[in-house]
């Protein structure tokens, strides 16, 4: 696997080698081993999967601690937008964002470490989607920030009038209005 660095430190995306034939194809989607060796030590331990329609936004969501949760996502089927957010009070990097579009032909996989909010925008008709995640899922420590917050600046490439958000999602505030974001001074993998 090739580990491509992103702008914002410890947010990767991973690229598997893919071999194809007639058959069709075949990759390793994952390596504990390798993944400990390229990218971050950090040991999964629940894997979800969703399927969504075209304009489905799934986030911005996060876990507090002690449940925070990185996250290793990819596409089955269609394609998404992926994006990370930087909500780390401290970061040189706060408030900043990487997107990345995963699709299933591109076969690659996002890296978001813990104290970043994560939400995808489905890009096709229908997409499958699966994610690995080092925590286990806690709703008393959720959090969530609003997708279309300004001082973002994301792009979500789908049109506003399009996004079919959750009704909880719909509640979800700016990251100025956030009552807790992570301290970058933390260590977060102890």
């Amino acid at each position: 696997m090739e580990v491509v660095k992103t702008a914002i430190e410890g947010v990767v995306i991973i690229e598997p080698r893919v071999f194809k034939d007639a058959r069709g194809y075949f990759f390793e989607s994952f390596s504990q081993r390798e993944f400990e060796e390229k990218v971050c030590k950090t040991q999964f331990v629940q894997d979800n999967e969703s399927k969504s329609n075209y304009g489905v936004l799934r986030g911005l969501h996060f876990q507090k601690p002690p449940f925070a949760q990185s996250k290793l996502v990819r596409v089955v089927q269609g394609a998404v937008l992926d994006v990370a957010v930087d909500i780390r009070k401290g970061s040189p990097t706060f408030g900043q964002h990487v997107a990345v579009e995963l699709t299933e032909e591109n076969h690659r996989q996002f890296f978001i470490p813990r104290g970043f909010a994560h939400g995808f925008v489905v890009l096709t008709d229908e997409v499958v989607f699966q994610y690995k995640c080092d925590n286990f899922y806690a709703p008393q420590c959720e959090g969530s920030l609003a997708w279309d917050d300004a001082d973002l600046g994301i792009d979500w490439i789908v049109p506003a009038d399009k996004i079919l958000l959750s009704e909880k999602d719909k509640l979800n505030v700016p990251l100025k209005d956030a009552e807790w974001l992570f301290d970058y001074s933390e260590n977060l993998y102890k």
